[in-house]
């Protein structure tokens, strides 16, 4: 059985920058993927420097490739089902039914969205069906837009979404539990309020047409945004016994480190910034906090 410095659960955007600060430090690590990334139907990733515009696989490929040329960082195509152990000596098992220790793990292992049960969320989801305007807004700035959403987060959505078009139609998908202040708010910025069940989205390859409602009517729009219910994409942290936030993200302190000593966790997993740019950023600082902590260890400190 091979034991590596590091073993980093996840080989998106934030395990592959913490690789790369690994990789460079020369510590032995081994990436396992299962290759499912949150973002796997997104067309166009944004608001990262240098990549504005790009596909967010061919970002990903374009990482692995520079990751991969550091000789002490290995990838294995497979899917993590079983950790254990504490720092220093922690085991690892595959799908696979493979075997691997480590001085320390690293889990960038994302989250799942758990998307409403409407026929064409799915296919629209990440193209048209969007959560994010800092990733998606400019795009379809000023066109015609909606948001289902409901109660005191409708409002706060509502309010953010606004700056980028004033096309706005907030959609409750049944009765709105809004405040009557709450909807004077709204009315007063010009955001509409439907009330109707909506019964599909209807979509050309994933780009939103209209939403369709149970009643036979419909209302054409560009753009929905959603910000589905989400849950951990591993088990594995919850399982180990790591510390979730009241949203449902895996605790970490300043230096990536969740309440396990020698378990860290990067990215979509600890943070509701969800982007390419934040997922880098945060893996970068994971590698380089896993090393400075390994080498403290020999140290004594």
């Amino acid at each position: 059985m091979k034991t590596y410095d590091v073993i980093i659960v996840g080989g998106s955007y934030a395990g592959l920058s913490a690789a790369m600060a690994l990789g460079r430090a020369l510590r032995s690590v081994l990436i396992i993927d299962s290759g499912k990334p949150c973002n796997r139907q997104t067309p166009h990733s944004h608001n990262f420097i240098t990549h504005d515009g790009e596909n967010p696989a061919v970002i990903a490929v374009r990482a692995r490739e520079q990751v991969l040329r550091y000789a002490t960082v290995t990838w294995l195509q497979d899917t993590v089902v079983k950790t254990s152990g504490s720092v220093n000596n922690f085991l690892v098992e595959t799908a696979q039914q493979e075997k691997f220790a480590a001085q320390r793990l690293l889990f960038t292992t994302g989250i799942k969205d758990i998307l409403p049960d409407i026929p064409g969320f799915a296919e629209c989801w990440g193209i048209s069906a969007i959560h994010c305007p800092y990733c998606h807004g400019y795009e379809v700035r000023g066109q015609q837009t909606g948001i289902v959403s409901n109660g005191d987060i409708a409002l706060v959505f509502s309010n953010l979404i606004h700056q980028w078009t004033k096309t706005l139609t907030l959609f409750t998908n049944g009765p709105a539990t809004l405040q009557p202040e709450q909807r004077n708010v709204l009315q007063q910025k010009g955001i509409g309020v439907v009330e109707k069940t909506i019964k599909a989205l209807d979509h050309q390859d994933g780009y939103l047409q209209q939403l369709v409602f149970t009643d036979g009517s419909n209302f054409p729009l560009t753009a929905l945004y959603s910000r589905p219910v989400m849950q951990q994409h591993c088990d594995q942290l919850v399982a180990m016994g790591c510390e979730c936030t009241d949203t449902g993200f895996i605790k970490v302190d300043d230096f990536m480190q969740t309440n396990i000593p020698g378990v860290y966790a990067a990215g979509d997993n600890t943070s509701p910034l969800r982007s390419v740019a934040s997922a880098v950023a945060a893996g970068n600082r994971a590698g380089a906090m896993i090393n400075h902590h390994m080498i403290d260890d020999l140290s004594g400190h």
